[in-house]
C-alpha cells in the first residue's frame, strides 16, 4: 500500500487521509451510541469519545504501517 497519496499534485501522507476517515467513523459511531443512550453508563463520555477515535485511528494505522 502506498504511504503517500497525490491530491491535486500535492503529495500527502496516507496518515492524513486515515485521520479524516477515522474522524468520520468515530463521529458515526458516536451518533449511534448516543442514540442508544450508552453514554449514561460511563463516567466521562468525552473521554470515551476520544478513546474510540484513537482506537479506530490506531487500528487503521497498524494495517498500513505494519
Amino acid at each position: 500500500m502506498p504511504r503517500e497519496i497525490a491530491f491535486h499534485g500535492v503529495y500527502m501522507p496516507i496518515v492524513t487521509v486515515m485521520f479524516l476517515v477515522a474522524l468520520v467513523l468515530a463521529w458515526a459511531l458516536d451518533r449511534f451510541l448516543a442514540a442508544l443512550n450508552v453514554y449514561r453508563f460511563f463516567w466521562h463520555p468525552a473521554l470515551l469519545r476520544l478513546c474510540l477515535f484513537f482506537c479506530i485511528f490506531g487500528a487503521m494505522a497498524l494495517t498500513v504501517y505494519r
